[in-house]
């Protein structure tokens, strides 16, 4: 999943558009939606990031989909919760488990929604960025913004292992299926300690192995960056103006809309 991701951020359709223009769209769409107090706003931003990535970025739906369905599957459940345990407002409904009323009110189903809502928005702003935006060129960006040039460094170090532990635990995960590691309860337990003990070897020795290749190609404390930066055109900063200031008047407009 990790390469398809990669390569659908090199290769989509909207690739060439300036990385800083593609920050500022997604950070500030998922700020607006996060900060909304109705769920008009965080929907409306779901709905177009949605349309942005798909459409126009030309990303497969069936891909999305399946992202997309993860976290908001959470805040589903989570909503569930929020649903049942909150007060305030008028009953919708109430039945009885053991004797303890449970139900659901206007406040807390008008705060479920809002939950899932703001979850769906940031989730599709946040894809937009990751489907659309190579990592290389966010470093990039930080690097042009000031950030500590530490943590620029260790940000591309921590994004390299990732990937690198993913594939030595899928690596040793396959090799102990093969065996039959996990047939019986037992034969699990003892598979995932070992898994565990292997990863963390595994990771100590990549870590080593880096160090000897970074001293060798006469490391001196800095990652090199380079600068990918492109000039956005008038057309594309006037478009994402307009969408920001829209989804910011509508959250504004709709900041005391209830739906129950």
């Amino acid at each position: 999943m990790e390469q398809i991701l990669d390569v659908y951020a090199q290769t989509n359709a909207l690739r060439d558009v300036d990385t800083r223009l593609k920050l500022l769209l997604g950070v500030c769409a998922i700020i607006i939606g996060v900060a909304s107090q109705s769920p008009a706003a965080p929907f409306f931003i779901a709905v177009s990031m949605a349309f942005i990535t798909v459409a126009l970025a030309k990303i497969p739906v069936r891909l999305y989909a399946s992202l997309i369905t993860i976290p908001v599957s959470f805040a589903i459940f989570s909503a569930i919760i929020i649903l049942l345990m909150s007060g305030g407002g008028e009953p919708i409904f109430t039945f009885f488990i053991a004797g303890y009323p449970i139900g659901a009110t206007t406040a807390s189903a008008n705060l479920a929604l809002l939950v899932v809502m703001r979850t769906f928005g940031g989730m599709c702003s946040l894809y937009f960025i990751a489907l659309t935006t190579p990592i290389t060129e966010i470093f990039s960006v930080m690097h042009t913004l000031r950030f500590p040039r530490g943590l620029i460094d260790l940000s591309m170090l921590i994004y390299h292992f990732i990937f690198v532990l993913i594939g030595e635990t899928i690596s040793i995960h396959t090799a102990q299926v093969l065996r039959h590691g996990y047939d019986t309860f037992r034969n699990s337990v003892q598979s995932f300690a070992m898994l565990g003990a292997m990863v963390f070897i595994r990771a100590w020795q990549q870590g080593e192995d880096l160090v000897i290749a970074m001293d060798a190609r006469c490391y001196d404390g800095k990652l090199e960056l380079a600068d990918e930066s492109r000039k956005p055109g008038r057309v594309v900063i006037g478009a994402t103006i307009v969408y920001l200031g829209a989804c910011a008047y509508l959250a504004w407009l709709t900041a005391t809309m209830n739906i129950f």
